[in-house]
């Protein structure tokens, strides 16, 4: 399988969107500050995933999350998530 999938950081409240063929061991790397990307922000939630069979349509859907279009979706599918923990004020909200 391959996930796209979004983190919430509990120390900033920023976002991250990120697509792994190995779900659980990429959220171990996230946790345990072995992604680059995130190794400064952590503690990390996950917040959102969705699976997919081919890889091409998971990368596709990642570059659509975040994209301004991928965002307000993911504001609209998360609401009530964001609506008790908002992200943080200098980042780009889900839109």
């Amino acid at each position: 399988m391959h996930d796209v999938y979004v983190l919430q950081s509990e120390s900033d409240r920023g976002l991250y969107i990120g697509y792994t063929g190995d779900l659980r061991r990429r959220l171990r790397e996230h946790q345990t500050g072995r992604a680059f990307a995130t190794s400064y922000r952590g503690p990390w939630r996950l917040i959102y995933y969705e699976a997919y069979v081919d890889e091409r349509d998971a990368l596709g859907r990642e570059e659509f999350l975040k994209s301004g279009a991928g965002r307000k979706h993911l504001r609209k599918q998360c609401r009530n998530f964001f609506a008790d923990s908002p992200v943080r004020e200098n980042q780009r909200e889900p839109a």
